[in-house]
């Protein structure tokens, strides 16, 4: 009886020592050059003019954050499929205090949905896909 207990908990054991080290290998060789081309990439000079029209998600980011790379690929990707009807950009903090200050940024990775000009979602922490396309969804005309 405990033969096959021992064989489960090693197979759980090896897909978790893989699943941690295919993340931390993405995670070790991110680079932000290798992002969307169509990820923008919004300064405080920039900001209020991006996000004054139509629907804008922000991703207020930095980068030395951990949590911030584990998203990075899914807002690339998120940049690709809403290419068109959605612009979707990456802030830095430390280099962009200001507009991070001014929003009251205090946690990162934290990504905000703009519509015309004005907040209407806020997610702070890491978060699945789907969370971000269910809010996208919900506000675009």
């Amino acid at each position: 009886m405990t033969t096959p207990i021992l064989i489960i908990a090693a197979i759980l054991l090896g897909f978790f020592l893989f699943n941690g080290y295919r993340r931390y290998a993405q995670l070790k060789n991110y680079k932000p050059s290798d992002d969307s081309r169509h990820l923008l990439k919004i300064t405080d000079a920039t900001f209020s003019k991006t996000t004054s029209k139509g629907l804008v998600l922000v991703d207020f980011w930095a980068p030395w954050c951990t949590p911030c790379k584990m998203i990075a690929p899914m807002v690339s990707e998120l940049a690709n499929e809403y290419e068109g009807k959605v612009k979707v950009g990456k802030l830095n903090v430390d280099e962009n205090q200001q507009t991070s200050s001014r929003l009251g940024i205090r946690s990162i990775p934290t990504l905000i949905l703009f519509k015309d000009g004005k907040a209407v979602e806020q997610f702070v922490g890491v978060k699945p896909k789907g969370s971000f396309q269910k809010a996208i969804n919900k506000h675009l005309d």
